[in-house]
């Protein structure tokens, strides 16, 4: 039987590609494979990482700090692809005020239902939902715009804002300067929306200003 070579060949071909273990390839029509980066998810530093709010009303301003309770940042390779973050609205405190009975009168009053309802809402939420990378951006300088819903007081908003991201490895870090409209978490208390006398009112925008590392403790190297 002249064919029998070829059947026993024929046979092997089938057996191999038939087992368990084997393992796939994926070629596009032309050029070379497929090359498939790993997505990765680091946990955020709540140590090393800082959130400074700035306020303003008439005449003057305030400026503090608020602490990530917890966070996620998701990556593919060197890109940023997503994240949640836990925001600890407990630990809000005032750093420009250096009497301690006017700072605790100043922090105790932002923790109420005049603005932050902490003892009702501990925790504040933000989640990304769009992550979308600026062409051609400048080294040190906003590389992303970033979307996402923040939950305060029980209220979600989405916010659009840039960042500057850096990823190398399993570390990751990124600052951006957030500015938000406090009237649409219903923090009202001396807005001129209510028509609050023009020397007694808070402005409605306030600015977050920050700083995030996730992953691996060691900072990364300047133009990571």
């Amino acid at each position: 039987m002249k064919n029998y070579p070829v059947l026993l060949s024929a046979l092997a071909l089938a057996t191999l590609l038939s087992g368990a273990n084997v393992v796939a390839f994926n070629y596009p029509a032309l050029g070379n494979p497929v090359t498939t980066v790993a997505a990765s998810t680091l946990p955020v530093n709540t140590t090393a990482s800082t959130m400074t709010w700035n306020a303003k009303k008439f005449g003057g301003e305030h400026t503090g700090s608020v602490k990530l309770a917890s966070g996620t940042l998701d990556v593919s390779g060197r890109k940023l692809t997503g994240g949640n973050f836990v925001i600890d609205m407990r630990s809000i405190t005032d750093t420009d005020i250096t009497n301690a009975e006017f700072n605790k009168k100043l922090t105790d009053h932002l923790k109420s239902d005049d603005f932050f309802s902490v003892e009702k809402h501990p925790t504040a939420t933000f989640k990304i939902t769009e992550v979308a990378p600026m062409a051609k951006p400048k080294a040190g300088e906003p590389n992303y715009t970033i979307t996402g819903d923040l939950t305060i007081k029980g209220i979600t908003n989405a916010v659009t804002f840039p960042a500057n991201v850096r990823i190398a490895g399993n570390k990751a870090e990124a600052e951006a300067k957030i500015e938000l409209d406090r009237t649409k978490w219903d923090i009202k208390y001396r807005s001129g929306l209510l028509g609050t006398a023009a020397d007694k009112v808070i402005y409605d925008n306030f600015t977050i200003d920050l700083k995030l590392v996730a992953g691996a403790a060691t900072p990364l190297a300047e133009g990571k």
